[in-house]
Protein backbone atom coordinates (compact mmCIF):
# COMPACT_ATOMS: atom_id res chain seq x y z
CA UNK A 1 0.00 0.00 0.00
CA UNK A 2 1.36 3.44 -0.82
CA UNK A 3 2.40 5.59 2.09
CA UNK A 4 0.24 8.27 3.62
CA UNK A 5 0.30 11.43 1.47
CA UNK A 6 1.63 13.30 4.49
CA UNK A 7 5.04 11.68 4.12
CA UNK A 8 7.46 13.09 1.59
CA UNK A 9 9.51 11.01 -0.80
CA UNK A 10 13.08 10.66 0.45
CA UNK A 11 15.54 11.09 -2.40
CA UNK A 12 18.87 10.46 -0.66
CA UNK A 13 19.41 7.04 -2.26
CA UNK A 14 19.03 5.57 -5.77
CA UNK A 15 15.43 4.90 -6.76
CA UNK A 16 15.85 1.14 -7.20
CA UNK A 17 17.59 0.56 -3.87
CA UNK A 18 15.02 2.83 -2.22
CA UNK A 19 12.17 0.77 -3.66
CA UNK A 20 13.71 -2.47 -2.41
CA UNK A 21 14.47 -1.08 1.06
CA UNK A 22 10.99 0.37 1.52
CA UNK A 23 9.33 -2.83 0.32
CA UNK A 24 11.17 -4.82 2.97
CA UNK A 25 9.85 -2.76 5.88
CA UNK A 26 6.40 -4.40 5.85
CA UNK A 27 7.81 -7.73 6.96
CA UNK A 28 9.44 -6.21 10.05
CA UNK A 29 6.18 -6.32 12.04
CA UNK A 30 3.71 -8.59 10.27
CA UNK A 31 1.34 -8.76 13.24
CA UNK A 32 1.02 -4.98 13.31
CA UNK A 33 0.49 -4.92 9.55
CA UNK A 34 -2.25 -7.53 9.85
CA UNK A 35 -3.94 -5.67 12.67
CA UNK A 36 -3.73 -2.14 11.32
CA UNK A 37 -4.10 -2.38 7.55
CA UNK A 38 -7.72 -2.07 6.36
CA UNK A 39 -9.43 -4.33 3.87
CA UNK A 40 -11.24 -3.35 0.70
CA UNK A 41 -14.92 -2.59 0.03
CA UNK A 42 -17.19 -5.46 -1.07
CA UNK A 43 -17.91 -3.72 -4.39
CA UNK A 44 -14.30 -4.22 -5.40
CA UNK A 45 -14.70 -8.00 -5.24
CA UNK A 46 -17.93 -7.79 -7.23
CA UNK A 47 -16.03 -5.91 -9.92
CA UNK A 48 -13.11 -8.35 -9.78
CA UNK A 49 -15.59 -11.11 -10.53
CA UNK A 50 -17.32 -9.17 -13.33
CA UNK A 51 -14.36 -7.58 -15.09
CA UNK A 52 -11.42 -9.85 -14.18
CA UNK A 53 -13.16 -13.21 -13.93
CA UNK A 54 -12.11 -13.72 -10.30
CA UNK A 55 -15.11 -15.90 -9.55
CA UNK A 56 -15.76 -19.36 -8.06
CA UNK A 57 -13.41 -21.94 -9.55
CA UNK A 58 -11.16 -19.46 -11.36
CA UNK A 59 -7.37 -19.78 -11.04
CA UNK A 60 -6.01 -16.59 -9.50
CA UNK A 61 -2.39 -15.59 -8.98
CA UNK A 62 -2.08 -12.96 -6.27
CA UNK A 63 1.12 -10.92 -6.32
CA UNK A 64 2.13 -9.57 -2.90
CA UNK A 65 -0.63 -10.93 -0.68
CA UNK A 66 0.67 -9.37 2.55
CA UNK A 67 -1.22 -11.00 5.40
CA UNK A 68 -4.25 -11.75 3.24
CA UNK A 69 -6.33 -8.56 3.21
CA UNK A 70 -7.57 -9.39 -0.29
CA UNK A 71 -6.76 -13.10 -0.28
CA UNK A 72 -9.29 -14.07 2.37
CA UNK A 73 -12.30 -12.44 0.61
CA UNK A 74 -11.24 -13.92 -2.74
CA UNK A 75 -10.96 -17.37 -1.16
CA UNK A 76 -14.38 -16.94 0.46
CA UNK A 77 -15.76 -16.30 -3.03
CA UNK A 78 -14.40 -19.63 -4.24
CA UNK A 79 -11.31 -18.56 -6.20
CA UNK A 80 -8.44 -21.04 -6.38
CA UNK A 81 -5.49 -18.87 -5.39
CA UNK A 82 -1.74 -19.09 -5.56
CA UNK A 83 -0.50 -16.16 -3.45
CA UNK A 84 3.12 -15.06 -3.78
CA UNK A 85 4.58 -13.05 -0.89
CA UNK A 86 8.24 -12.08 -0.52
CA UNK A 87 8.09 -11.40 3.23
CA UNK A 88 8.36 -14.63 5.28
CA UNK A 89 6.65 -13.12 8.34
CA UNK A 90 3.80 -11.69 6.26
CA UNK A 91 3.40 -15.02 4.47
CA UNK A 92 3.26 -16.88 7.78
CA UNK A 93 0.44 -14.65 9.04
CA UNK A 94 -1.36 -15.06 5.72
CA UNK A 95 -1.21 -18.84 6.08
CA UNK A 96 -2.65 -18.53 9.58
CA UNK A 97 -5.48 -16.30 8.34
CA UNK A 98 -6.20 -18.79 5.56
CA UNK A 99 -5.95 -21.90 7.72
CA UNK A 100 -8.44 -24.52 6.63
CA UNK A 101 -8.83 -22.96 3.20
CA UNK A 102 -7.93 -25.65 0.71
CA UNK A 103 -8.21 -23.34 -2.31
CA UNK A 104 -5.19 -21.17 -1.39
CA UNK A 105 -1.47 -21.83 -1.55
CA UNK A 106 0.86 -19.17 -0.12
CA UNK A 107 4.34 -19.21 -1.66
CA UNK A 108 7.14 -17.34 0.12
CA UNK A 109 9.32 -15.90 -2.61
CA UNK A 110 9.89 -12.80 -4.71
CA UNK A 111 7.56 -12.66 -7.68
CA UNK A 112 10.40 -11.56 -9.94
CA UNK A 113 12.35 -14.81 -9.43
CA UNK A 114 9.43 -17.22 -8.94
CA UNK A 115 9.22 -19.84 -11.72
CA UNK A 116 5.77 -19.69 -13.25
CA UNK A 117 3.76 -22.94 -13.24
CA UNK A 118 2.97 -24.56 -16.56
CA UNK A 119 -0.79 -24.08 -16.25
CA UNK A 120 -1.71 -20.42 -16.84
CA UNK A 121 -3.97 -18.40 -14.59
CA UNK A 122 -7.33 -16.81 -15.33
CA UNK A 123 -6.42 -13.65 -13.42
CA UNK A 124 -3.39 -12.00 -11.84
CA UNK A 125 -4.47 -9.82 -8.91
CA UNK A 126 -2.26 -7.44 -6.96
CA UNK A 127 -3.77 -5.33 -4.18
CA UNK A 128 -1.64 -2.35 -3.10
CA UNK A 129 1.54 -4.26 -3.99
CA UNK A 130 2.20 -4.10 -7.73
CA UNK A 131 4.21 -0.88 -7.47
CA UNK A 132 6.72 -2.70 -5.26
CA UNK A 133 7.52 -5.21 -8.02
CA UNK A 134 10.50 -4.48 -10.26
CA UNK A 135 9.08 -2.33 -13.09
CA UNK A 136 11.39 -4.03 -15.58
CA UNK A 137 9.70 -7.37 -14.84
CA UNK A 138 6.15 -6.94 -13.60
CA UNK A 139 4.15 -6.41 -16.80
CA UNK A 140 5.84 -9.08 -18.89
CA UNK A 141 5.76 -11.67 -16.13
CA UNK A 142 2.12 -10.96 -15.30
CA UNK A 143 1.26 -11.46 -18.97
CA UNK A 144 3.29 -14.67 -19.11
CA UNK A 145 1.35 -16.00 -16.11
CA UNK A 146 -2.03 -15.51 -17.82
CA UNK A 147 -3.97 -17.49 -20.36
CA UNK A 148 -4.95 -15.57 -23.52
CA UNK A 149 -7.81 -13.30 -22.51
CA UNK A 150 -6.89 -13.56 -18.83
CA UNK A 151 -6.98 -10.41 -16.72
CA UNK A 152 -4.40 -8.37 -14.86
CA UNK A 153 -6.19 -6.62 -11.97
CA UNK A 154 -4.18 -4.01 -10.07
CA UNK A 155 -5.59 -2.31 -6.98
CA UNK A 156 -4.06 0.98 -5.88
CA UNK A 157 -4.92 3.01 -2.80
CA UNK A 158 -4.29 6.68 -2.05
CA UNK A 159 -5.19 9.04 0.76
CA UNK A 160 -7.41 11.81 -0.65
CA UNK A 161 -9.12 14.97 0.51
CA UNK A 162 -12.09 14.36 2.78
CA UNK A 163 -12.78 13.02 6.23
CA UNK A 164 -11.06 15.12 8.90
CA UNK A 165 -9.75 17.64 6.38
CA UNK A 166 -8.54 20.23 8.88
CA UNK A 167 -6.52 17.60 10.74
CA UNK A 168 -4.63 16.62 7.60
CA UNK A 169 -3.81 20.28 6.99
CA UNK A 170 -2.66 20.89 10.57
CA UNK A 171 -0.68 17.66 10.84
CA UNK A 172 1.72 18.88 8.17
CA UNK A 173 3.42 20.97 10.84
CA UNK A 174 4.38 17.73 12.59
CA UNK A 175 5.85 16.30 9.39
CA UNK A 176 7.71 19.50 8.53
CA UNK A 177 9.17 19.57 12.05
CA UNK A 178 10.36 15.97 12.27
CA UNK A 179 11.04 15.19 8.60
CA UNK A 180 12.75 18.17 6.96
CA UNK A 181 12.26 16.67 3.49
CA UNK A 182 8.50 17.14 3.73
CA UNK A 183 7.43 19.73 1.11
CA UNK A 184 5.79 22.72 2.80
CA UNK A 185 2.04 22.96 2.44
CA UNK A 186 1.56 19.38 1.27
CA UNK A 187 -2.13 18.45 1.02
CA UNK A 188 -4.06 15.30 0.11
CA UNK A 189 -5.29 15.56 -3.48
CA UNK A 190 -8.96 15.56 -4.41
CA UNK A 191 -10.15 12.17 -5.61
CA UNK A 192 -11.39 13.76 -8.83
CA UNK A 193 -7.86 14.95 -9.63
CA UNK A 194 -6.35 11.46 -9.51
CA UNK A 195 -6.18 9.56 -12.77
CA UNK A 196 -4.92 6.08 -13.50
CA UNK A 197 -3.14 7.29 -16.62
CA UNK A 198 0.33 6.23 -15.46
CA UNK A 199 -0.80 2.64 -14.93
CA UNK A 200 -2.71 2.56 -18.21
CA UNK A 201 0.37 3.89 -20.02
CA UNK A 202 2.59 1.23 -18.48
CA UNK A 203 0.11 -1.45 -19.52
CA UNK A 204 0.00 0.00 -23.02
CA UNK A 205 3.79 0.19 -23.36
CA UNK A 206 4.08 -3.50 -22.56
CA UNK A 207 2.19 -4.39 -25.74
CA UNK A 208 0.78 -7.45 -24.00
CA UNK A 209 -2.67 -6.22 -22.94
CA UNK A 210 -5.73 -4.48 -24.26
CA UNK A 211 -7.15 -1.22 -22.85
CA UNK A 212 -7.42 -0.80 -19.08
CA UNK A 213 -10.84 -0.44 -17.49
CA UNK A 214 -10.97 1.42 -14.18
CA UNK A 215 -13.34 1.28 -11.26
CA UNK A 216 -13.00 3.62 -8.26
CA UNK A 217 -14.27 3.49 -4.69
CA UNK A 218 -13.98 6.00 -1.85
CA UNK A 219 -13.71 4.68 1.69
CA UNK A 220 -13.95 6.68 4.93
CA UNK A 221 -12.48 4.96 7.97
CA UNK A 222 -12.53 6.32 11.53
CA UNK A 223 -9.46 5.87 13.73
CA UNK A 224 -8.84 6.47 17.40
CA UNK A 225 -5.49 8.03 18.23
CA UNK A 226 -3.87 4.69 18.98
CA UNK A 227 -5.37 3.06 15.88
CA UNK A 228 -4.13 5.85 13.65
CA UNK A 229 -0.62 5.66 15.07
CA UNK A 230 -0.62 1.91 14.47
CA UNK A 231 -1.60 2.51 10.86
CA UNK A 232 1.21 5.02 10.40
CA UNK A 233 3.70 2.56 11.87
CA UNK A 234 2.93 0.19 8.99
CA UNK A 235 3.90 2.74 6.31
CA UNK A 236 7.35 2.24 4.87
CA UNK A 237 8.19 5.95 4.74
CA UNK A 238 7.49 6.29 8.45
CA UNK A 239 9.34 3.11 9.34
CA UNK A 240 12.60 4.24 7.72
CA UNK A 241 12.72 7.54 9.58
CA UNK A 242 15.40 7.68 12.30
CA UNK A 243 13.90 6.42 15.55
CA UNK A 244 14.05 9.77 17.35
CA UNK A 245 12.38 11.55 14.43
CA UNK A 246 9.73 8.83 14.10
CA UNK A 247 8.91 8.90 17.81
CA UNK A 248 8.76 12.69 17.79
CA UNK A 249 6.50 12.67 14.75
CA UNK A 250 4.09 10.13 16.21
CA UNK A 251 4.01 11.97 19.53
CA UNK A 252 3.22 15.23 17.77
CA UNK A 253 0.41 13.58 15.79
CA UNK A 254 -1.03 11.96 18.93
CA UNK A 255 -1.07 15.30 20.76
CA UNK A 256 -2.87 16.92 17.85
CA UNK A 257 -5.56 14.23 17.61
CA UNK A 258 -6.15 14.12 21.36
CA UNK A 259 -5.97 17.88 21.88
CA UNK A 260 -7.99 19.17 18.94
CA UNK A 261 -9.96 16.26 17.48
CA UNK A 262 -11.31 14.48 20.56
CA UNK A 263 -9.10 11.45 20.03
CA UNK A 264 -10.62 10.45 16.68
CA UNK A 265 -9.99 11.23 12.99
CA UNK A 266 -11.54 10.13 9.72
CA UNK A 267 -9.28 9.24 6.80
CA UNK A 268 -10.62 9.01 3.26
CA UNK A 269 -8.98 6.71 0.74
CA UNK A 270 -9.48 6.37 -2.98
CA UNK A 271 -9.24 2.74 -4.05
CA UNK A 272 -8.73 2.27 -7.77
CA UNK A 273 -9.07 -1.03 -9.63
CA UNK A 274 -7.52 -1.27 -13.08
CA UNK A 275 -8.30 -4.36 -15.20
CA UNK A 276 -6.46 -5.19 -18.44
CA UNK A 277 -6.94 -8.35 -20.52
CA UNK A 278 -4.03 -10.18 -22.09
CA UNK A 279 -3.94 -10.31 -25.89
Amino acid sequence: MPDNITHAKRDDQPEESRRVRLSQTFDEDAELYDRARPGYPPELYDDLAEFAGACPGSRVLEVGCGTGQATVPLAERGCRITAVEAGPSLAAVARRNLAGTAVVQVVTTEFESWPLPEEPFDAVVSASAFHWIDPAVRMAKAADALRPGGALAVVRTQHVMGGSEEFFIEVQRCYERFDPKTPPGLRPPAAADIEGRDHAQEVGRSGRFGPTVFRRYEQDLTYTTSEYLELLRTYSGHRVLPEAARNGLLGCIASLIDGRYDGRVIRRSLIELGVSHRH
